[in-house]
């Protein structure tokens, strides 16, 4: 398979989901709360240009798991 940065893309993205799912299914077990507490980031850039005008949102919640599924994503990445 050929490496490109879309792969990296897409394996990025895949790692961010599996640890979105795994944050949901350990967000009831009290005592692993270190794992699940999340902080965001977020961007909103906005332009009126009086003949275009757009809003764009993006929030990324990130937790010590997301870190964890990123960093297996790129390390699979790499072995391919």
């Amino acid at each position: 398979m050929k490496k490109n940065g879309f792969m990296l893309v897409l394996f990025l993205l895949l790692g961010l989901l599996a640890a979105a799912i795994v944050t949901q299914l350990l967000a009831s077990v009290t005592w692993l709360g270190f794992l699940t507490k999340s902080a965001q980031i977020t961007w909103e850039p906005k332009a009126d240009l009086n003949v275009i005008k757009y809003s764009l949102f993006l929030q990324l919640k990130l937790n010590v798991i997301s870190i964890l599924g990123i960093a297996a994503a790129i390390w699979i990445y790499r072995k391919m």
